[in-house]
Parts: structure tokens; sequence; C-alpha cells
């Protein structure tokens, strides 16, 4: 078989996975578990990666990671190497990691400065904005530079929140109304004025929908989560079906005194099944924020907050966040494919960029909960995989009372791949 009838062959295989995973989310029963081929199909995985993850708006980092001009991260979206940057005038953009000469990577490290980006393969060298600046003296006198100035992505920002889409158009939807209530509930928070004061990386052997689907429910935290559960309270908002009188009359409590100092509160959910959601939750009685005894992480509260018991604001982002906005500190968290049946999790610690480690904050008591808990989810997301991967797997029931979460994500994932794949 020559390499041309190889690429018909292939292109007939993923045109039949579409048409299959069209029927299998046509079909599906809304509040059952999706069929394995949609958790372990590397063909299954391609439609996802080309229809989710390079069409919709992905969270990749904090505007306060790059707060200077040239200050870059980078981040891996597939195969799609992207650089995320500050130029002078203090806006963040985002390119395609890949020069325009011959395709190299152009800036190899997870984050960095630079004055200008000069590809390593053969220096090639573009401005902050994309421009190119220099090609050498061995080009021909036709070549035009501004045709050749970086690819970039659509990028925006909200609240401190870095989004990107890798899509040729931009997504039309309620993602600027998310932008501007993010600006609003982030603002008693200052992020221009934290940093980063660690962060974790971790490879899951799972299928990135079964990392979404367990963060997305806490059905299993009290069998799982000891450490979280210190600290944590279960219900999703104040209009969850399990919450308790005493948690009720918590909520109303603690809610005054955030009335009190100005802080937004109230569940800000945005689409139809709640692919973005903000709400502040209280913490448990006496506990400040998610540390194991519950006591303050920093000695420099957040901003302009002075109420240590803020509890969590959570911020969801569909198909790749979740967050944990506090008094002292703010968590981050990143979902990243990496093939069917593999992810990369990466978690984010903030603080006050004048707490000084091993003084006002010790890294390890800001991690200590989520890295626990971050490595019993990992447990539990590779013994799912395993067993969907068995041939005796079927689609199995969701509680629509303690696992609507879960229901709204799948519901979102369904019709975001139906809407994309109709679109062409």
């Amino acid at each position: 078989m020559n390499q041309h009838d190889l690429l018909n062959v292939r292109h007939a295989s993923l045109n039949e996975a579409k048409t299959a995973m069209t029927n299998m989310l046509e079909k599906r029963p809304s509040n059952y578990s999706l069929d394995a081929q949609l958790y372990n199909d590397p063909h299954m995985f391609r439609i996802d990666m080309e229809e989710v993850f390079q069409k919709e708006w992905l969270f990749v980092g904090m505007t306060s990671e790059i707060p200077k001009k040239g200050d870059y991260i980078t981040v891996e979206i597939g195969q799609n190497p992207v650089l995320i940057l500050r130029d002078g005038e203090g806006n963040v953009n985002a390119f395609h990691n890949t020069c325009r000469h011959r395709g190299s990577i152009l800036c190899t490290e997870h984050r960095g400065k630079v004055a200008n980006l000069v590809c390593p393969y053969h220096q090639w060298t573009y401005d902050l904005k994309g421009n190119l600046l220099f090609a050498g003296t061995e080009m021909n006198k036709d070549f035009d530079m501004k045709q050749h100035g970086l690819k970039s992505a659509f990028c925006k920002t909200g609240g401190g929140f870095i989004f990107v889409c890798l899509g040729e158009t931009e997504p039309t939807d309620e993602f600027d109304d998310f932008l501007v209530t993010l600006d609003e509930y982030m603002e008693p928070y200052d992020v221009e004025n934290t940093k980063l004061a660690v962060e974790s990386t971790m490879y899951e052997r799972a299928n990135w929908k079964l990392v979404l689907e367990n963060n997305r429910e806490c059905y299993h935290c009290s069998g799982s989560h000891p450490e979280l559960l210190h600290t944590l309270l279960e219900w999703d908002d104040t209009e969850d079906p399990r919450a308790t009188q005493d948690f009720l009359e918590h909520y109303a409590q603690q809610s005054n005194q955030w009335d009190a100092e100005g802080i937004p509160h109230k569940l800000k959910s945005f689409g139809e099944v709640q692919r973005n959601r903000i709400v502040r939750m209280p913490l448990k009685k006496s506990t400040k924020v998610m540390t194991i005894d519950g006591t303050a992480a920093s000695t420099k509260m957040l901003g302009r907050i002075k109420n240590p018991e803020l509890g969590s604001m959570r911020i969801l982002h569909l198909p790749n966040s979740w967050n944990h906005m506090q008094s002292d500190h703010f968590i981050a968290f990143r979902v990243l494919p990496v093939s069917a049946q593999e992810t990369i999790v990466t978690t984010k610690w903030f603080v006050h960029k004048d707490a000084v480690e091993g003084i006002d904050y010790e890294t390890d008591t800001l991690r200590k909960v989520w890295d626990a808990t971050n490595e019993q989810d990992k447990v539990l997301g590779e013994r799912n995989q395993l067993g969907i991967n068995s041939i005796g797997y079927q689609p199995g029931p969701y509680s629509e009372t303690y696992e609507f979460g879960v229901i709204n994500f799948l519901d979102w994932y369904s019709s975001t791949v139906q809407k994309n794949l109709n679109t062409k």
C-alpha cells in the first residue's frame, strides 16, 4: 500500500469514527455513562482533540505568571505547542510555538523571559507581537517578511485567567459574559499582585473525560478524601438537593459577612448545561482555608480581603479547569489530554506577591491537602479506566442527586461535539 492509499484509509477510518461517535452521542441516555469507545478508542480521542480541544476555549494559566514584558509560558495542547506571552503594551498574546521557517519549536522551556523570540534552529527572530524581524541574508530578494509572522491563536483574559482557542474561528457563545463575571468575582483577589508559589504536574492513565467526571461529583469523597473533608463541605451550592438546614444557616451567616465586605458569592452559571459556573461556598465551621487543620496557609491575605473565613469560590470552566479561590491563596487546576487513556493534570498554588516562602508561607502546608487528593483521584481514575476497558463494561446510571454535575458535563460534551461535527 502506497502513502496515498494509506492516507485514504486513515481518512475513511476517521470518517467512520465520526459517524459512529455521532450515533453513540445521539442515542445515549443522558443519565448514563458513555460507551467504552468514547473513553478508550484512539479514533474517538482524535475527534475529541479536533472538535473540543482545537475549537473551544481552554484555560492555560494566570496573568500573574507573566507579569512583565517578555515573560512567557508554554503549554502543549495535544500535538500543538502554544506560547503565551506579555508584549510591551501589557497585552497577553498567544501564538503557535512553531517557527515560520521550518517549524521548529521556538521556546523550549516551560516558562521564561525574552527580549525577542529567536528560533534556536536558524535564528529567525520575532518581536513580542509575533512580527518577523530577521530571517537572515540568505532569503531571496522577493521574500516578504510581513507574510511570515507567527501564527496567532485566539486569546482572552478575565479575572486574571488566560484562555486560548486554537480554532480557525472564534466560538460564538456566552463566553464573554463569563469573562465579565470573572472580572467582577475575582476583583477582591487582585490577581495581578499574586505570584505562583508552587505547581505540580500529575500524569494519569485515564481518559480526560474520566478526570472531569471524577471532579464533577463528591459522591466518592467520604470514602476517598479524608484530608480534603477536614475543611470541604460537599454541597455544590445552596440549591444542592442534599443541603441540610444546618448548612443553609451556616451559609447565611457567612454570606452576610461577605456582603458586608463587598465579596461576591451568589451562584452564576453560563450555558444551558453550566459549562461555566462560579459560586462561593463556606468551608466547615471554624476553618479558614483548605489546609490539613483549616488554619491559614499564608500570613498575607490576597488583594483587599480582610475576612480570613472567605470559604472557597469555586470556578468551573469546561472542558479543562476547576479552581478554588480562598482568602490567603488560590488553587488553579488544568486538564490536558495526552492520548485516549492518558491525561496531564496541572495544579498551581498562588499567594500574595509579597509573601515570602519560609516566613509567610510554607509550600508543604499549601499543597498537602491537594497533593493527597490529586493522588487519590489518580488512583480512582486509573481504576475506572481499567474497568471500562473490560469487555464486561456497559454504561451505568448516574445518581441525579449526587452526580448531577457529571450529567451536566456529559450533556455539554455531547452537544459540543455534535455541534462542531455538524458545522463543517
